[in-house]
């Protein structure tokens, strides 16, 4: 299920106001879950939902040019699901990824396609070398004040950097209901998480004129899948085996009652911030 990508003010401002920014994740922390999905790797890999073709449209319809033919570079490309698209689009793609365990599997899923060990912070790229910087699940990891100006010295001019992120749709009350087990579980705000992602965030500086389209999709997998997924986020691998052994069982229980068949449908929305540099 995809609905069309729908626009937004052309700041990048909704039409009713962002609700207030989360508390940003102490240091620590914050970098323990950055650093744990490099031991998940193939796990993260089977099991994380894709993103759906609505997305590439709307960045195309942004940036006012085919992705055929664009130099593109994924940052935190992961295992590389985004790089896969992008690459499946005609662009030609670099990726940039800084974790060991995520810069194996992406070589072993995609060995075609160069990946190159690196952060936003400190992009390994020459200046104006590509055309897109894309950013799928990551941007979160980086510092705005060293990712913003590393993203415009590599941008070409004209260029674009695009975010997106799949955040659940809680307005689907088996989600809602799922996300507040795991904030209750993990002592985690999943809404607000979910509500930072926006403009504000992206850069506090303001130094870029983000425009904002949502794409609504579905996928419809075995529970297995889905709790596979849910158990490679970062909250989960740094909880500890047993407590999220323990959140997963119990997780199972409430998913066939509400899934009988077995099968989930995971909704999303995924939230695709876009600026473009001057031409």
């Amino acid at each position: 299920m995809t609905t069309p990508a729908s626009a937004h003010h052309p700041t990048g401002a909704d039409p009713t106001p962002d609700p207030p920014a989360a508390q940003p994740t102490p240091e620590p922390a914050r970098a323990a879950r950055a650093h744990s999905f490099n031991a998940a790797a193939a796990q993260y890999a089977a099991n994380r939902p894709s993103y759906p073709p609505a997305l590439f449209e709307a960045i195309e319809d942004l940036t006012g040019r085919p992705l055929t033919g664009a130099r593109v570079a994924d940052i935190g490309a992961g295992t590389g699901i985004a790089t896969a698209l992008l690459h499946a689009r005609g662009a030609d793609v670099v990726a940039v990824e800084p974790g060991d365990g995520m810069a194996a599997q992406f070589r072993r899923t995609l060995p075609g396609i160069p990946v190159i060990r690196g952060t936003g912070d400190d992009l390994p790229l020459s200046d104006a070398s590509v055309d897109l910087v894309t950013y799928a699940q990551a941007w979160h990891w980086t510092d705005p004040a060293r990712a913003v100006p590393e993203a415009l010295r590599v941008l070409r001019p004209g260029g674009a950097l695009a975010l997106w992120w799949n955040t659940d749709a809680l307005d689907v009350p088996w989600i809602a209901e799922a996300a507040d087990r795991v904030s209750r579980h993990f002592g985690i705000d999943v809404s607000a998480e979910k509500r930072n992602v926006d403009y504000r965030t992206a850069d506090p500086s303001g130094r870029l004129d983000f425009t904002r389209r949502t794409v609504r999709w579905s996928r419809r997998v075995p529970v297995d899948t889905h709790l596979a997924n849910i158990g490679s986020h970062s909250v989960f691998l740094v909880g500890g085996a047993e407590r999220t052994a323990s959140f997963l069982a119990e997780e199972r229980e409430h998913l066939l009652r509400a899934f009988p068949d077995g099968v989930v449908e995971e909704v999303y929305e995924v939230v695709l911030l876009l600026a473009r540099t001057p031409a």
